[in-house]
């Protein structure tokens, strides 16, 4: 992502050959790499909650924000989604493509590891590729939530209303869609100025007790509520809780994930560290550790009886985290940017605008154009920013 927290400052129009370039703003990046990091982790974790109360309390926390704060992120920079031939090029090969080429590389994956008869479903995502879906449906829906003059109070109505709607299917993994849709909402809502608000010291300080209380509360949550819940995959009808308890808890967490994540950007720093580079590699790592996770699971890796004690289980966090770091580095990025983020120009149709920009651009820096011989640059092209996921 390219946005910068910074004002303009200067007002001077700088010369063409002058003109500043772009920067990466650290914070988001940083956050994005953290958020990626607990994600690997929350996975790991994943397979061992049979009887550990201790790792499930970590997990329910983890899973109150962390793919909150990564879906917030998402909506923030898909703010400026507009349907342009431009933009739905970005996600057809930034979504879609990947999003197909992942789901036949986890059913072959798992037919040579697991289950031989294994099928192919292009609309039942498997693991962790519903993310993919639900990107590719909430920025399309991006210009709607933008026209509506309450738009996070009707996303939440939807979430509500999936919650006790059994016949929302799993094509696409839907319940999903929708009952995470207000945290994409809130990140297109959300600017510069609430990610500052946040990161004020009063609030980094406040953040401490907040989380305390968190796992004080997934504590006692463990023997009395289901883990489900915090998948929002289903509807409360496959449970045996009733139905009002549906909308409630829906409601209730989406106050958690908002509270926790502020706490999670809090803490996130503002300043280039030395995984801030990784921030723009992120899409590489979510995609890629799910292998490593369900190899453990079809091998049983994950039954390893060192695993039961404190420090197998301090090392499985390493070792996830460590496994989602690499994953996200340059090397990876180059060997399958074909795949995860293609150019395929072949694919689609010249943009008329992009070719009257063209010329419009070449005009200007020959003195020719409607300006006459002004020599002042044109606004950077918006269409070109690349849309992180």
């Amino acid at each position: 992502m390219t946005s910068s927290l910074r004002s303009d400052g200067d007002r001077k129009s700088p010369s063409p050959r002058t003109r500043p370039s772009r920067q990466r703003d650290a914070f988001f990046d940083n956050a994005k790499y953290l958020a990626i990091v607990l994600v690997g982790v929350g996975h790991a974790w994943g397979q061992i909650l049979d009887g550990n109360r201790t790792v499930e309390t970590l997990y329910r926390v983890l899973y109150t924000f962390h793919m909150p704060a990564f879906i917030v992120i998402s909506g923030y920079f898909s703010r400026s989604f507009d349907l342009s031939p431009k933009r739905v090029k970005r996600l057809i090969t930034g979504v879609v493509v990947p999003y197909v080429v992942f789901e036949v590389a986890y059913a072959l994956h798992r037919r040579v590891s697991e289950d031989p008869g294994n099928d192919i479903s292009l609309l039942d995502p498997t693991y962790l590729l519903w993310f993919l879906c639900a990107l590719f449906v909430w920025r399309l829906t991006t210009p709607l939530w933008q026209t509506l003059r309450w738009p996070l109070p009707i996303a939440l109505a939807i979430a509500a209303l999936a919650s006790v709607t059994p016949t929302v299917g799993n094509d696409l993994n839907m319940q999903r869609v929708l009952q995470f849709l207000p945290c994409f909402v809130l990140g297109l809502l959300l600017r510069p100025e609430h990610f500052q608000l946040v990161r004020r010291r009063s609030v980094r300080i406040w953040s401490v007790p907040v989380v305390a209380a968190a796992l004080v509360i997934a504590w006692w949550s463990v023997p009395r509520m289901e883990t489900g819940w915090f998948y929002r995959n289903a509807s409360v009808q496959d449970t045996s809780a009733p139905w009002w308890s549906g909308p409630v808890l829906t409601l209730a967490l989406f106050g958690c994930s908002v509270v926790l994540t502020a706490c999670f950007f809090a803490w996130v720093p503002g300043r280039r560290m030395w995984f801030t580079a990784l921030g723009a590699g992120t899409i590489y790592g979510y995609l890629l550790h799910g292998f490593l996770v369900k190899e453990g699971d079809y091998t049983g890796w994950f039954q390893q009886p060192l695993l039961d004690r404190p420090l197998g289980e301090i090392g499985l966090t390493v070792l996830g985290a460590a496994a989602v770091t690499l994953l996200c580095t340059k090397p990876v990025q180059r060997v399958l940017r074909y795949v995860v983020e293609p150019r395929m120009d072949w694919a689609f149709g010249r943009d008329p605008g992009d070719a009257a920009r063209g010329r419009e651009k070449r005009d200007r820096a020959a003195g020719t154009g409607t300006g006459g011989t002004s020599t002042e640059p044109a606004a950077p092209n918006a269409g070109g920013e690349k849309i992180s996921v």
